[in-house]
This record gives structure tokens, sequence and C-alpha cells, in this order.
């Protein structure tokens, strides 16, 4: 199984991958794709410009180059992986073709979004508020272009989707929660294969 993780900026996308670590998923992410290609090129590790090489990738190599880079790492398919940071349409489609692909969406408020950003305290984090909504919005994908970040867009075709305005603790509840419910629908799609491939 493949649950891929997209939401907007400080939603809890990395929370939520670290619980699925702690039932054994293997968490890869697209932002670390971008992260070493800017190192590759000797770019500064700002939001702002991870922003803007991720979509020149994307406008160079097609907008699915990062979910095809990830899916190369998949080397073990028979186990539980995560990918982090899905920002475009183009990327869900790529990774939809893996049998047991699943999409969860984190969202919340964007004052408690802004909150956890400056209590995680990333070198590449915005630090004012201005700056932060400057890169929420290009996050979102307002007045991006098709090969842009597009997480508004990728929210609209999760498969289950967490509104993350409450403690970690109750967050881990609705993950394990959501987990089961894709794994009770993975393994009725699993034997509905069986049965038609036994014909």
């Amino acid at each position: 199984m493949i649950i891929g993780l997209t939401g907007t900026m400080a939603s809890g996308k990395d929370a939520v991958a670290d619980i699925l670590k702690k039932k054994g998923f293997i968490c890869l992410s697209l932002s670390d794709e971008v992260r070493e290609e800017a190192k590759n090129r000797q770019i500064e590790l700002t939001r702002e410009n991870l922003q803007i090489l991720g979509n020149e990738m994307r406008k160079e190599f097609g907008n699915s180059v990062l979910a095809q880079k990830i899916l190369m790492k998949i080397t073990e398919p028979q186990k539980n992986y995560i990918i982090n940071g899905i920002r475009n349409p183009a990327e869900i489609a790529e990774l939809k073709n893996w049998p047991g692909f699943y999409l969860m969406a984190v969202d919340a408020p964007q004052d408690l979004r802004f909150q956890r950003l400056m209590t995680r305290n990333r070198p590449s984090d915005p630090k004012i508020f201005y700056q932060f909504m400057k890169a929420d919005n290009k996050d979102q994908g307002i007045g991006e272009e098709e090969s842009g970040q597009q997480v508004i867009e990728c929210i609209k075709l999760a498969d289950v989707s967490i509104f993350n305005d409450f403690s970690l603790e109750r967050l881990t509840d609705k993950v394990n929660f959501m987990v089961q419910q894709i794994q009770n629908k993975d393994a009725v799609l699993r034997d509905n294969r069986t049965v038609a491939e036994r014909g």
C-alpha cells in the first residue's frame, strides 16, 4: 500500500508521516527530490527557491517528474510506503497508476499553521506572516501555472481528508482510524481482483 500525503503548509503532513512511520511505513518525500536537485545545482535551500525549482523541473521534464523519480525508489513493493509533499495533480495521476495508492489530504486554519511554522523553525521557512501568506498562496496554486504547485486541486482529489486543528493525540487516533478504513477498502479491492482473475 502507498499513502500519498498532500496538504497546506504546516498543516501537519510531517506529523501524519511520523505516525505512519511508527506503523512500519517507509517514508519518501517529493520535497526531498527537489532539495537534492537544489544541492546539485548549488541553490540555497529557501522555501521560495525550492518552490521555483520544483516548478522549473515540472516545466522542463513534465508535471509528473517528481512522482516518477520517487516511484523509482520503491524497491520493495510488498511493503507500505508514505509519499509526502504531493503538490501537483499530475503527480497524483502518476502515482494512481501504482496498485494500492491512496491520497490523504491534511489542512488546518491559516493562523494555526503559521504558529506551527514558527514553532518548527526550519531554516527554509518564512519568518513573518506576510512572507508566509505569499508562500502559502503560491503553494496552494493561487496565480500559478499548470506546472506550478496546485495543493488546493490536489486536496480535492483526496480519498480521505483530515482537518488538523486538534492535539497530536487526536491526530494519531484520526490517522489510525483512516488507515484502517483504507486497509479495509484495499482488502476488498484485492479480493475482487482475485475473483475476477479466477473468473
